[in-house]
């Protein structure tokens, strides 16, 4: 299976799709193009009967470091229409097993999309951050919904509103991820646990995860929404501006004169 992207690699091997984010000298950070032809991708693995898992994972020992600052300010994350959208839907309604493997930098949506894979593995050397509000905006891909039931309302509040860095034990503590090992045995057990799931009745895979997300997939698809709906209002927000100023000026941010 080809990407149409050359930032995004894709190799099918045992039933076994395998997505590598490419990008590894902006740290994975995520463009247009590259959620276009992940969409493409998790879109085609679903009807085709050969693919039984997915796994995604990111280059030069980061996943990603969230979505590229020019591309918002383009705004290329606009409307349901948008590549950003149709990834997220690509993921959110794929009917197969995904498993992550986690290192370096998971930022933004480099967290919150691993609320909608079905296990995930994390290096010791992970960092996740949902710095959502830090630039202005709001939390999305149904983060203010699965996050408290994940992990209490407490801690979920502390993860969005302060938006602070945690460590792959962290991750592993708040149930983000299945479990924290050396950097280098994050792919391979990814893969280990792929092939497992690729030798089972497939069927029986994919019924036991609709299962899983049945309590939560309609309300999940709600809030979604209702924060996309959010989140390209507060793009347009002068709070974002500022945020995203500062951030190209590289100074701190100065919300002061904001009410």
């Amino acid at each position: 299976m080809q990407s149409v992207c050359e930032e995004i690699q894709a190799q099918v091997s045992d039933h076994i799709l395998e997505i590598t984010l490419n990008r590894p000298e902006r740290k994975n950070a995520l463009t247009t193009a590259m959620y276009a032809a992940m969409a493409e991708l998790f879109n085609r693995a679903a009807d085709n009967r050969d693919i039984r898992v997915v796994i995604i994972t990111g280059a030069g020992g980061n996943f990603t470091s969230g979505n590229d600052l020019m591309d918002f300010l383009g705004g290329s994350a606009e409307g349901e229409a948008s590549p950003v959208y149709q990834f997220m839907g690509a993921l959110y309604n794929f009917p197969k097993p995904v498993v992550a493997a986690i290192n370096g930098p998971a930022v933004g949506i480099g967290t919150t999309m691993l609320l909608h894979c079905d296990l995930s593995f994390a290096g010791h050397d992970a960092m996740f951050q949902m710095p959502f509000v830090n630039l202005g905006l709001c939390p999305e891909y149904g983060s203010s919904y699965l996050l408290p039931r994940i992990a209490g309302h407490a801690r979920a509040s502390e993860l969005l509103l302060l938006g602070k860095k945690f460590s792959a034990e962290d991750a592993v503590d708040i149930g983000i991820c299945n479990t924290a090992v050396e950097p280098e045995q994050a792919i391979v057990r990814a893969r280990e646990a792929a092939t497992e799931l690729a030798a089972k009745a497939p069927a029986a895979v994919r019924l036991t995860k609709q299962l899983l997300r049945q309590a939560t997939e309609e309300k999940g698809l709600e809030f979604i929404q209702n924060e996309g709906r959010h989140f390209k209002e507060r793009l347009a927000s002068e709070e974002f501006k500022e945020a995203a100023t500062a951030f190209m000026e590289k100074r701190p941010a100065d919300f002061s004169r904001f009410d």
